[in-house]
């Protein structure tokens, strides 16, 4: 039996405890407690420090359990569940100006000490729902440029049919316009718009600009943070982008940042709303080294560079100001370049095909840009995208391959969890393609080439090879999506590009 005034109790000493609300304050919260779940009494009740741990997560199914079984709840889904769970949260929490007073006080102390407390407050106020997160399958996987992260994204919860249903019933809204806008703060959420009482953005100024800064709740690695316009304006790439990404690591030095692509095919899965993603987390494009150096008689103080990676990118490092205008040169010449020869054409007719992918760093006190050439052409023989990971490839990786893949970090369909096991078996057992569910079919050809590949498969060794082999299907993935292949006609194509930045000039 859930005594809900133990459990209202709990939460409210859990957010004392974690920061969340002075003791001061314990009363109004309760109240506003209270009133979100529709109780007009309260029972004083004594709560033992120790029963108060480091994570809300079983208070908030207590309540929520509590919520269904006395019509607070209407059908109990993880929506319905999330929206009041989020009501709850905020009633603990202080309005978007204390946060955002609270976090430039620290900000003015150190910039690392204000993001080390914005982060720790997005947890504990289960902005960030680490329960959701703790069920994504991580690994690393060593490849040809180094040690990629691997992901099965399995946090974010599937719409429950119930849920499906209703949507069909609901009006359309334009409110908030999308996932970014700075008016998610404190929206309470709908079957079709998530929950974000408990959401809280801190404003920026990057090139003279109203920014906003806040955590991802679906974070992919440390501290996984979004820096987005305050206005709604789509994604566009040009020298102001490289001018804010530059201006946000001098802000933050100790964080990295950079932008998906602002096209179709290359570009993020939010392409509407300009923003960048960045956080406290070395990928394993950071750690791969230039290859060649190139000289940019522009700036012969440069560093300038290829990387050694599976895609085709171009590294500069030094001045603020010099990777600045470096960059946006890259950048413009790419823009209007094509090699037939190479599958390259900027344009078709007046659509546009080239971009990039910057990521931006601080080094040793430098400024380091990290700038990917991308193109979004598409072909009969390849019909969704030339440089896009190739048919052959879907059964492990269909979907964009925006910035945190570019970076080495594979973000894996969820559906992957279930098939890798049940790829498992099928090569343990060796079992034949007609004794094969219909849906695991797209993976025969890889179950061919790992049946000859490895003579031995067994329980004990069948789940690491398949965690290598991934790897090894993203770094092709990664080879597929790379403008210039890293053959030796590839690397020649690349060094006839390199050749036309080196002649161009400034405007």
């Amino acid at each position: 039996m859930i005594h809900i005034y133990e459990e209202i109790e709990k939460l409210i000493q859990y957010g004392i405890k974690q920061g969340l609300l002075h003791p001061e304050d314990a009363i109004y919260a309760r109240n506003r407690i209270l009133a979100t779940l529709k109780l007009e009494e309260w029972k004083s009740v004594e709560i033992k420090a120790d029963e108060i741990g480091a994570s809300c997560d079983s208070i908030l199914e207590n309540i929520l359990d509590w919520a269904y079984e006395h019509g607070r709840l209407e059908t109990n889904t993880v929506t319905e569940r999330d929206i009041l769970d989020a009501n709850i949260m905020n009633c603990l929490m202080a309005r978007p100006s204390e946060i955002i007073r609270e976090f430039y006080q620290r900000y003015h102390e150190h910039p690392e000490k204000a993001t080390d407390w914005f982060y720790s407050f997005n947890i504990a106020s289960n902005y960030i729902r680490s329960n959701r997160l703790a069920k994504n399958k991580i690994w690393k996987a060593e490849t040809a440029y180094g040690e990629f992260d691997m992901t099965i994204n399995l946090a974010k919860p599937e719409k429950d049919p119930k849920e499906i249903a209703r949507l069909r019933d609901l009006p359309a809204s334009s409110y908030p316009a999308c996932l970014l806008c700075a008016e998610n703060e404190g929206y309470e959420g709908t079957l079709r718009h998530p929950a974000r009482s408990n959401h809280r953005v801190i404003p920026l100024t990057l090139a003279g600009e109203q920014w906003c800064f806040q955590y991802s709740p679906y974070v992919y690695y440390n501290e996984h943070c979004i820096v987005f316009s305050r206005e709604h304006v789509p994604m566009k790439m040009g020298r102001e982008t490289f001018v804010r990404l530059l201006e946000f690591i001098e802000q933050f030095p100790h964080y990295f940042i950079g932008s998906n692509a602002d096209l179709p095919i290359v570009g993020g899965s939010i392409l509407s709303h300009d923003h960048y993603q960045g956080g406290k987390y070395t990928f394993a494009i950071e750690k791969a080294e230039i290859e060649e150096k190139i000289n940019l008689p522009l700036y012969p103080s440069l560093t300038v560079g290829i990387v050694r990676w599976p895609m085709s990118v171009i590294r500069v490092r030094g001045t603020k100001e010099e990777v600045l205008n470096a960059a946006d040169l890259i950048y413009r010449t790419w823009k209007q370049y094509s090699d037939p020869s190479a599958d390259i054409y900027a344009f078709s007719g007046d659509i546009p095909h080239n971009t990039v992918t910057p990521i931006a760093r601080r080094r040793s006190g430098l400024y380091e840009m990290d700038i990917v050439l991308r193109n979004n052409r598409t072909s009969a023989q390849y019909p969704y995208g030339i440089f896009h990971p190739h048919e052959e490839l879907h059964h492990i990786k269909k979907e964009n391959i925006g910035l945190i893949e570019v970076m080495g970090l594979a973000v894996l369909p969820g559906r992957l969890a279930a098939e890798l096991n049940k790829l498992a078996d099928y090569l343990i057992q060796r079992t034949n393609r007609n004794e094969w569910e219909e849906s695991m079919l797209k993976h025969w050809d890889w179950y061919e080439e790992l049946s000859h590949k490895y003579r031995s498969i067994t329980y004990d060794n069948v789940h690491e090879i398949l965690r290598h082999e991934t790897g090894k299907r993203f770094e092709k993935v990664l080879e597929h999506a790379g403008v210039f292949k890293r053959t030796r006609e590839g690397k020649v194509a690349f060094q006839r590009f390199l050749k036309k930045v080196q002649e161009s000039r400034h405007d």
